[in-house]
């Protein structure tokens, strides 16, 4: 399989998957139209299926008028509100594109309907592949606007983290940089987000994206993937991960802390109350 990454608005992602032995295509997320038929063009494929992973506008938002642009879509969801779906899916619903077997795993919290993509090739030694929307981040998780702890907990230790570890993460947003530093401030003595955060401001600094992650990596430096460990109760100071999730996220949406390239390294949280950016994770 090939994924491009397609940067859309501030610091969405799109996904385009091609079975490059059909030629046949989806796209996830495509909330810009425009640069997924421009994409489409230039590798040459057919596109067939949209993979939504939630309702909101940046994710949903160019479901609409893409079915418009290409007729015949066949757009997957989990939920009522994604626009111009034709296929409700929950979990394990499977289906395929091309010869790529596409397995749905239903992960409620950030959206009641949230869904993410497992995908695989039989038969290949390529690593599977999952699109996680605002379910699962590079060292985070999404906001708990329509769910609780205990699902976001299911979610990422009770499914995604039963993944194969080499399983490639496609996250719904460029959020590393910021997530790490939270991660940090959870963690302070975990080598693992120390060099994790050099390595992703190397890689912002030079334009380059911080996708894909691996489900074995986000075990070493995501907090919400290690509420299990003494480290991250003994921050939150509990020793129920459930409890630590909640604790760990209630903190985190205090938590700002912005990196801009030659500026000072930020360690402590920085609270900003511009509303435009109180994201939607």
């Amino acid at each position: 399989m090939k994924i491009e990454l397609l940067p859309a608005l501030t610091d969405n992602y799109m996904y385009l998957l091609i079975d490059e032995d059909t030629r046949e295509a989806a796209i996830v997320d495509p909330v810009e139209p425009g640069k997924v038929v421009e994409a489409v063009k230039k590798h040459g494929v057919k596109l067939k299926t949209v993979l939504t992973t939630h309702h909101h506008w940046d994710h949903a938002g160019g479901n609409e008028k893409l079915v418009k642009l290409i007729p015949g879509l066949t757009v997957y969801g989990g939920d009522d509100r994604v626009g111009a779906l034709t296929q409700k899916v929950t979990h394990y619903n499977t289906f395929k594109v091309g010869t790529l077997n596409v397995k749905c795993l239903f992960t409620p919290c950030h959206t009641k309907g949230h869904i993410c993509y497992f995908v695989t090739k039989e038969n290949s030694s390529e690593p599977p592949a999952v699109f996680t929307g605002d379910t699962l981040f590079v060292a985070g998780c999404g906001k708990f606007f329509e769910g609780t702890a205990d699902e976001m907990y299911k979610a990422l230790i009770d499914i995604l983290g039963r993944l194969p570890p080499d399983t490639h993460v496609y996250c719904g947003h460029e959020y590393t940089i910021n997530n790490l530093k939270f991660a940090r401030h959870v963690e302070p003595d975990n080598e693992a987000i120390r060099k994790k955060l050099a390595w992703a401001k190397d890689r912002y600094d030079n334009g380059v994206p911080t996708i894909p992650s691996t489900i074995a990596d986000e075990f070493t430096f995501n907090p919400f993937m290690r509420v299990r460990e003494k480290s991250v109760q003994g921050h939150a100071g509990t020793s129920d991960p459930i409890d630590t999730m909640r604790s760990i996220r209630k903190e985190k949406d205090n938590f700002k802390c912005f990196y801009f390239s030659n500026a000072p390294d930020y360690t402590c949280p920085l609270i900003i109350s511009y509303q435009a950016l109180n994201d939607l994770s």
